[in-house]
């Protein structure tokens, strides 16, 4: 069994937060129970199926070319774009005969220890709204745009599917060292703002990088940020941007690597070494980092999105 979990965890029972680890202050809407789940999809209208259909192809024009191969050959296999919001129920038929996996909607954003449970049993929590017309651009808190045509697609590849299982597994580990940044960090570098290198060149499979048209382009093509090839240990030492463009983005050889970086680590000699802030700022290169490009830094230099610089 791997390290990476604790040994008589029980995941199909919802984990109980521990006194003293620190999770955002989330208030639990009313109707719903513990599990933070809907109790069904909500019943788009005809402007929320066209806000979908707008996003999807305006993705669609800069994310041949940039996206990871396992990415756009998920999207044809759920044929996402088939018009509207997707309907749950029938993506999870499609993706659990592919992986096991299936899609549950939420309210918002959910807890740490709910979200690791539902990615523990192979189910994906997903934003039950879309966003409005003012937000197109840009929206705080993600969506189901966000969730389901970033993320959903990485979960037909059979590995990244077994990777995120492990990875919400994980979380009773980090919830016992009350370590819940340093792993939220190895989810924001590898899931949301992930690259890979593929026989064909960089591409990103990130779900923050692939469901908005700006960073797809910043992440890949800049010379603003770093690229640095993934090694676990820094990630989950390494603070982020919430709310700008990435100064650093790290760079994975294969799914089948980041499986193994992961499952194969020992997080129990990890954690008890790590303190109880981030060691490296974001836009931080070290000695040991196997760098692939060394960024200007200018787009942050510049003062960032608040400055209105130029991400490209």
């Amino acid at each position: 069994m791997s390290d990476l979990v604790e040994l008589a965890a029980d995941f199909t029972r919802l984990p109980d937060l521990p006194d003293g680890v620190f999770t955002a202050p989330l208030q639990r809407p009313p109707h719903v129970g513990e599990d933070w789940l809907e109790p069904h999809q909500t019943d788009y209208n005809a402007d929320d199926h066209r806000v979908w259909d707008d996003l999807f192809a305006r993705q669609m024009q800069v994310l041949p070319g940039r996206a990871a191969t396992a990415f756009l050959k998920g999207l044809d296999r759920l044929d996402l774009g088939r018009g509207g919001v997707p309907d749950f129920s029938r993506l999870s038929a499609e993706l659990g005969a592919l992986t096991g996996w299936s899609v549950v909607p939420v309210p918002m954003l959910i807890p740490d220890h709910v979200f690791f449970w539902h990615l523990a049993n192979r189910r994906f929590p997903a934003g039950n709204f879309i966003r409005t017309r003012a937000q197109f651009d840009y929206i705080e808190e993600p969506d189901v745009f966000h969730d389901v045509f970033g993320h959903v697609p990485m979960l037909t590849d059979p590995v990244f599917a077994d990777y995120m299982q492990e990875y919400g597994r994980a979380g009773w580990k980090a919830m016992r060292y009350n370590r819940l940044k340093a792993l939220g960090a190895l989810y924001w570098y590898t899931v949301e703002f992930g690259l890979i290198m593929e026989a064909d060149g960089l591409r990103a499979y990130g779900a923050g990088i692939l469901s908005g048209p700006t960073e797809v382009r910043f992440a890949l093509e800049a010379q603003s940020p770093n690229r640095i090839f993934l090694h676990v240990d820094r990630v989950m030492r390494t603070d982020y941007a919430i709310d700008d463009l990435q100064p650093t983005y790290f760079v994975i050889e294969s799914f089948a690597d980041l499986y193994r970086q992961t499952v194969e680590r020992d997080f129990d000699r990890l954690y008890r070494g790590l303190g109880a802030s981030f060691t490296y700022a974001g836009s931080a290169v070290i000695d040991v980092d196997d760098v692939l490009h060394r960024g200007t830094l200018e787009y942050h230099l510049r003062g960032g999105r608040g400055s209105g610089a130029s991400p490209v």
